[in-house]
């Protein structure tokens, strides 16, 4: 990183902190925390708040670039509180149509080594990384090292990115890409997977069964519980483990 942009970043940072700071709300901690099982640093800001930071930082800053943002985006993740790891996605959101194929190898990093719970996770996932699908900037093959990565939310990323493509993709090559984590070891990414195959199950119902069957053995039970969701209780009967 430059000096300039070490520079640059720590006023950032700094301006950001004191405006959340000043806007600290202790009864919305409180009521929000429960949703977050590993636990919630926050300031208890107003989501509309943190998109008027957001807004004001873009328009003050407007020749950052997309690697800047990203840069900045592992800091303001790295800090620790809620919003601004929010700030962070709000700030990247605003600049996607800027954004290539090396700027979703970087966002990874945040994943890797920034995001810690489900509410940043799955924002990026419906809201930043589609983009560079729908777009056609990468292919859904692109999220492999995704699949290996040491952290629990870059590996639920892949399958959850992937819902807002289910229809334009074999769904048999999008199930085979996802295999690996069907014996994943972490309750996070059987959300994830689970939810990907109950959408994918809305549009290709079979093939998604068939998937189902042939791992009914194997696979997560959370995975099969959150894929099964909307199937009826009497056909979810036959995705049960085979007794011993």
């Amino acid at each position: 990183m430059h000096i300039k942009d070490a520079q640059l970043f720590r006023k950032i940072l700094a301006s950001a902190e004191e405006q959340f700071s000043a806007q600290a709300n202790p009864a919305n901690v409180i009521k929000y925390a429960r949703y977050f099982k590993d636990g919630y640093d926050a300031w208890g800001v107003d989501a509309k708040a943190v998109h008027l930071v957001a807004r004001g930082i873009s328009d003050a800053h407007k020749s950052l670039s997309t690697q800047q943002i990203i840069e900045l985006g592992l800091l303001l993740f790295a800090h620790g509180k809620h919003e601004m790891g929010s700030l962070a996605i709000h700030l990247i959101e605003k600049r996607l149509k800027d954004c290539g194929s090396a700027d979703f190898e970087d966002l990874k990093r945040w994943f890797d080594f920034g995001v810690g719970n489900w509410a940043h996770a799955d924002y990026l996932c419906s809201k930043v990384l589609p983009y560079f699908l729908i777009k056609k900037i990468v292919s859904f093959a692109d999220f492999e090292p995704w699949l290996s990565s040491s952290s629990r939310w870059t590996r639920r990323a892949a399958p959850v990115s992937m819902i807002k493509i289910k229809k334009e993709h074999d769904p048999k090559a999008l199930m085979a890409f996802i295999d690996p984590l069907m014996t994943d070891p972490e309750r996070v990414v059987h959300q994830g997977t689970g939810w990907f195959l109950r959408e994918l199950w809305k549009v290709h119902p079979k093939e998604v069964e068939d998937f189902l069957y042939s791992h009914r053995n194997t696979a997560a039970r959370l995975i099969i519980q959150y894929a099964t969701e909307k199937i009826s209780k009497e056909e979810r009967l036959r995705f049960r483990r085979d007794k011993k």
